[in-house]
């Protein structure tokens, strides 16, 4: 007897054919990586496939690879992973694909597919600075409009590049360099020998 997931596999393989990189399934959830060329037109399929209707984009966000598995990651560095629903077959699926150039990540927009994907997108470029070719209103989001950087790259600087702070003087909001000397805090545990033993 064939499983829903491979059931699902099988159709994910069939409909999206040399667009998929990898199908694959761990713990019970499909991911799928798409190529970028074909990014378009595999989530098109995906939504449009009668044996598949992703009728519902859930979420999509953006992945910062650069420090991946202890560092051991050699691919590319960004990538945006959705996470689509199909209320028809009762199932889902996790779609990856990574922006070809690291210096520079572009991947197409989904929000001609799925409108929700609007605000995620926004989101991604707001935080990793993923770029969504075609997307209508590509700003920012969740930081200042004046804000520099993106803040969830992992070689974003945690206490950022400026700070603000209001100026009695010239009586408004003021952005400055960051004044936080930057250190390494290091954790000290001291424990008893006795400790959680009556």
């Amino acid at each position: 007897m064939t499983s829903k997931i491979e059931v699902l596999e099988a159709a994910l393989t069939s409909a999206l054919g040399d667009a998929a990189v990898s199908v694959t399934t761990a713990l019970g959830e499909v991911t799928v990586v798409v190529k970028a060329a074909a990014y378009l037109d595999a989530m098109r399929t995906l939504r449009d496939d009668p044996a598949l209707k992703f009728d519902q984009l859930i979420d999509l966000c953006g992945v910062d690879y650069s420090t991946y598995g202890e560092g051991a990651w050699g691919g590319l560095r960004f990538a945006a992973v959705s996470h689509l629903l199909s209320l028809d077959h009762n199932w889902r699926v996790r779609v990856r694909v990574f922006a070809p150039d690291d210096d520079m990540p572009v991947l197409a927009s989904v929000t001609g597919i799925w409108r929700a994907a609007n605000w995620y997108e926004r989101e991604a470029f707001d935080l990793y600075g993923i770029l969504f070719e075609g997307h209508n209103d590509l700003r920012r989001i969740l930081t200042d409009y004046g804000f520099i950087g993106h803040p969830f790259r992992k070689d974003f600087p945690i206490s950022g590049y400026v700070e603000m702070r209001y100026d009695p003087e010239q009586k408004r909001v003021i952005y400055q360099p960051v004044t936080i000397e930057p250190r390494e805090i290091i954790p000290r545990v001291i424990r008893e020998e006795t400790y959680g033993m009556k």
